[in-house]
């Protein structure tokens, strides 16, 4: 009986340690996916712009952008963002 008891408390401690460190795992995951690619730092053309999904995000998220002149919602569509 003792020997039962005894396993069933190194199986229910394991379990806990087990499930909390999935946990933190998974709360880690869920941290550096909720992380922004891009930061607002004051850049506002689209010259300072690599790519156009950083357009995308700059044009959504910052204030003073001058990244799509048209008007059209659509930023750098000259440099970074052409559609074919």
């Amino acid at each position: 009986m003792k020997k039962v008891i005894l396993l069933m408390f190194i199986l229910l401690t394991t379990s806990a340690t087990y499930a909390e460190e999935i946990k933190t795992n998974f709360d880690k995951h869920l941290f550096a996916k909720s992380q922004p690619k891009f930061k607002c730092d004051g850049r506002k053309y689209c010259s300072q712009m690599s790519s156009c999904e950083e357009a995308k995000f700059f044009l959504r998220n910052c204030p003073d952008q001058k990244t799509d002149g048209d008007g059209d919602g659509i930023p750098c569509e000259k440099q970074h963002c052409i559609s074919h």
